[in-house]
């Protein structure tokens, strides 16, 4: 099933879905599997590491013939040229993330590409779309990853924000299937994006103890940190987060070495980042039957609503 919204004709995409851009975690091996199999992949700067980045781009045009992104995510930005840097690699769409919208929107724009911004709350949406934003991604806080103190739920958070903006909007939080990208554009989006259950994935690079934690974990495995400073963030329940839970101010350097979590498996090691929605992840499937299924599901959904609730 294909879908014709503003998001795909913007993307030049099949299926709106998009990959999160996860640090180490979103590069060429798994962001070339969401592009071949109709999606769009997004290759992180978040990590810092952007020779590396340079390099998974080049292996992205190696892997995929179709499109893909870039993210930029502000709060992690080491090298103030990251705009002329992310121009050079020759990319069409950048979403910026993490950070005030109006620092790189209008150079991105004005360089020629299309520009959504992750926002957590209505203010900053409207901040975003007054610094000529083309889209957004609106992110509940039931999501993985890095959050707004002050969090709100997609099931709040999207409704409102598609109903005070005219551009198109991505869902992220809480988006897994066909059933809940239904949800999602019930109440507004044109796209979603997957994290959690892109991590799960089996062309994920992270290594399997992290996804298997995933797939055997229950909607309440997660823990939201710093809830009253900077910077909150929702993670998987471990020793580790368990620990951190109720601390006012969470380090970052509680982060450890990432790098043996993400790609050693100790889970003890770093935080591992991850949304409520591992409650609905059952198994590690290729990408290619993730996005597949999500669209069936999709239009099955649709068509059921519509039976069981026919007009009239």
């Amino acid at each position: 099933m294909k879908i014709r919204n503003r998001v795909t004709d913007l993307l030049d995409i099949e299926f709106p879905i998009l990959q999160a851009p996860m640090g180490w975690i979103a590069r060429s091996q798994l962001a070339s599997a969401v592009s071949n199999a109709g999606g769009l992949g997004i290759i992180e700067t978040s990590s810092g590491e952007l020779d590396a980045v340079k390099d998974e781009i080049a292996k992205m045009r190696e892997l995929t013939s179709r499109p893909f992104g870039v993210n930029i995510a502000q709060a992690f930005v080491r090298d103030p040229h990251i705009v002329e840097f992310v121009v050079a690699q020759g990319v069409k769409f950048v979403t910026t993330s993490a950070g005030d919208p109006t620092k790189y929107t209008a150079a991105l724009k004005d360089a020629g590409l299309t520009v959504f911004h992750v926002v957590p709350t209505l203010a900053a949406a409207l901040k975003a779309v007054d610094a000529g934003v083309d889209g957004l991604v609106v992110e509940g806080s039931e999501g993985g990853g890095f959050k707004n103190p002050k969090d709100v739920a997609t099931m709040v958070l999207l409704p409102l924000v598609c109903s005070k903006v005219d551009v198109p909007v991505i869902a992220a939080g809480g988006i897994v299937d066909g059933a809940s990208m239904a949800a999602a554009f019930a109440l507004g989006a044109e796209g979603v994006q997957m994290g959690t259950r892109m991590v799960s994935a089996a062309e994920s690079p992270v290594h399997e103890n992290w996804k298997n934690a995933i797939v055997n974990g229950a909607e309440t495995d997660t823990v939201f940190l710093n809830r009253f400073s900077r910077p909150a963030l929702r993670a998987l329940r471990t020793e580790r987060t368990t620990r951190l839970e109720h601390e006012d101010n969470v380090s970052m350097a509680e982060f450890g070495t990432v790098k043996d979590l993400y790609f050693g498996g100790d889970l003890e090691a770093s935080i591992a980042l991850g949304g409520q929605v591992m409650g609905r992840i059952e198994k590690v499937e290729p990408v290619a039957t993730i996005l597949s299924r999500t669209m069936q599901e999709f239009s099955d959904t649709v068509e059921r609503l519509h039976l069981r609730y026919p007009r009239g």
